[in-house]
């Protein structure tokens, strides 16, 4: 008897669907989520569902994953992937979205994942986008530890990851305060030359409706282009098949 080799690898050629979930650094007219989504070719679905002022639990809590979960189940031949970035507003005194670190931020991805997985869909996790404000000189990470714990997550779920945060903050801090301020949103006030000793200038994030000042936190459409790209870069790495949907010189 002939020996059989391996059975051929069946590659997937659905179309992809991606759908976006986070908070307002993904969202719309707050964060880069939309020119992600101008980066794929139009043979691939993105519908940016992030939401500003959300966190892993305030996210489920008020209904919007159901709205995710819904996009999920309909019939299509679609191949969906959730992209899913949290971690802003799940840190300590944000009353109704703060979540535990060690309890509840970790069961709530893991949760995620398997809700995704349940109903065929495929999901990559992203470490939170840094924040922008530097402290004599130096751009602390006080974001690291939720993206340490979206890795954890991710490896133990065996799902891919991108770490945004430890790209993001590489990047902003080699530019320096100047130059990351033109990621924002709009231009400084003309009184903020540098931030004041001991600010961190990471106002507390109201539910609702997207900034329209400045702040290092959100990002306009300088910042929108460079982290869009940096996350397309991430995905052509882990899933070059979601890469090859990119749009052929789609860098804004």
């Amino acid at each position: 008897m002939a020996c059989q080799g391996p059975a051929p690898v069946v590659k997937d050629t659905r179309p992809f669907e991606i759908i976006l979930v986070g908070d307002s650094t993904m969202a719309p007219n707050s964060g880069y989520g939309n020119a992600l989504c101008e980066r794929f070719s139009k043979k691939i679905t993105c519908l940016n569902l992030a939401k500003g002022g959300r966190s892993s639990g305030s996210y489920r809590a008020e209904g919007s994953w159901e709205i995710v979960m819904q996009q999920l189940r309909r019939d299509t031949d679609r191949r969906r992937v959730v992209l899913m970035q949290f971690g802003h507003n799940d840190q300590p005194g944000k009353p109704g979205r703060s979540t535990d670190l060690a309890t509840e931020f970790p069961v709530n991805l893991a949760r995620y994942v398997d809700d995704v997985r349940a109903v065929g869909g495929e999901i990559i996790l992203l470490t939170p986008l840094t924040r922008r404000t530097f402290k004599d000189g130096v751009l602390p990470n006080d974001l690291r530890p939720w993206a340490e714990a979206s890795l954890r997550v991710a490896s133990e779920k065996q799902v891919p990851a991108i770490d945004l945060n430890q790209q993001s903050h590489a990047l902003v801090a080699a530019m320096g305060q100047s130059e990351a301020d033109t990621l924002a949103m709009a231009p400084p006030p003309s009184e903020i030359v540098a931030p004041a000793a001991g600010s961190t200038l990471a106002t507390v994030e109201r539910q609702g409706a997207a900034k329209s000042a400045f702040d290092r936190t959100h990002v306009g459409k300088k910042g929108a282009a460079i982290f869009s790209e940096m996350v397309a870069q991430a995905l052509v790495a882990v899933d070059p098949e979601i890469g090859n949907g990119m749009a052929r010189g789609s860098s804004k």
